[in-house]
């Protein structure tokens, strides 16, 4: 009877140590995987920090961080935060932002971040970086959350590393802006569209736009749409037009500007009499470039805009889109007033709008 009753003891304690562990596997099976948080245009930098004190975090500060064409006062294409793999392990949420980007040099093979590079993309590939010095990229999704972006840069000497960061500049912005783009979409369409508003400019305009809920019509004319969103913060507004399209020399800076003015004089001004708007081509440039709208041609212009005879101006940006169906340039124009207030990310919003165009 003793050995039976030690017998079903053991076999007792085997079976509750199989549950135990069989409910931990369940347990952490079902652990809710976290979601991804952080703003648009942040990208987490993680690198060994006597490279980010030196002439490698110098490249990454003068490409990431420059100027976003064109605002008032400048302000960075990315916002940038520098972690080391120690930092990360200090504080969970660090592990649970949108976009990281790891650079590091794969011949230290001492450095913590060379060695969680070298852990996520493994041996062959550290193996073809070194016979091929054009492979010093990869893009990987969701390490440590659902919704993450993860670029690797890497190289086998300082010298090759900094190359890489410059070259692969262009390349690294379009991914993080396509990567941002849906959560831009839902931010600047969370409350639904003004399809009132969308019915009215494709009446007037021929084309459909997708409206956000909180722009209102100021002007349907018959010659121009202007419609608007007014907060207490900033004003957001859009002017559609419509021309008849001759030739290709239209397509030019000088002519887009020409009509952006006229519609400033006639139809923008401020409380004090005798305003209007105008481009400001004095203070700072304005960057034009041919590009395409839907896989529409189109030739666009970013600069500032100012009130005549009042202080009062913002950031713009233009659009001639030609539309082949027609013999019809659609201008399209978003310009934005936000005083006090810091404008890029509104002015990428309002872009997004713009680029939603179709004939």
């Amino acid at each position: 009877m003793k050995k039976h009753f030690q017998f079903i003891l053991v076999l007792s304690f085997l079976f509750s140590l199989l549950l135990s562990s069989c409910t931990e596997e369940v347990q952490r099976g079902l652990r809710a995987v976290p979601t991804a948080f952080g703003s648009l245009n942040e990208i987490v930098v993680i690198m060994d920090t006597d490279l980010w004190d030196g002439p490698m975090g110098d490249t990454i500060r003068y490409y990431y961080s420059s100027a976003y064409p064109l605002l008032p006062q400048p302000e960075p294409v990315f916002d940038l935060r520098q972690f080391t793999p120690e930092d990360l392990e200090k504080e969970r949420l660090r592990k649970e932002l949108r976009t990281y980007m790891f650079v590091g040099n794969l011949e230290d093979t001492n450095s913590p971040t060379t060695k969680m590079i070298l852990a996520d993309i493994g041996q062959e590939k550290a193996r073809r970086a070194r016979e091929d010095k054009a492979f010093n990229s990869i893009a990987g999704r969701d390490k440590w959350a659902k919704g993450q972006l993860v670029i690797y840069q890497f190289g086998y000497s300082t010298e090759e590393l900094i190359k890489a960061l410059k070259e692969n500049f262009p390349a690294v912005k379009k991914r993080v802006y396509e990567f941002d783009s849906k959560k831009l979409d839902a931010y600047v369409y969370l409350n639904g569209e003004n399809k009132k508003l969308e019915e009215e400019i494709r009446t007037a305009m021929g084309v459909s736009l997708k409206v956000p809920s909180d722009y209102f019509l100021a002007i349907n004319d018959g010659n121009i749409i202007w419609i608007r969103k007014e907060t207490d913060d900033i004003s957001s507004n859009i002017l559609l037009k419509k021309i008849k399209y001759t030739d290709q020399a239209q397509l030019t800076k000088e002519n887009l500007l020409a009509l952006r003015d006229s519609i400033g004089k006639q139809y923008i001004s401020s409380t004090l009499p005798d305003t209007y708007m105008q481009v400001n081509a004095i203070d700072l440039p304005v960057l034009s470039n041919p590009t395409k709208i839907n896989g529409y041609y189109a030739l666009d212009a970013r600069g500032i805009w100012e009130i005549v005879n009042d202080y009062m101006g913002g950031a713009f940006v233009s659009y001639f889109i030609l539309n082949p169906n027609t013999s019809e340039l659609l201008f399209i124009d978003g310009f934005l007033h936000a005083p006090g207030e810091d404008k890029r990310d509104f002015m990428m919003q309002l872009d997004h709008v713009l680029q939603s165009v179709k004939f």
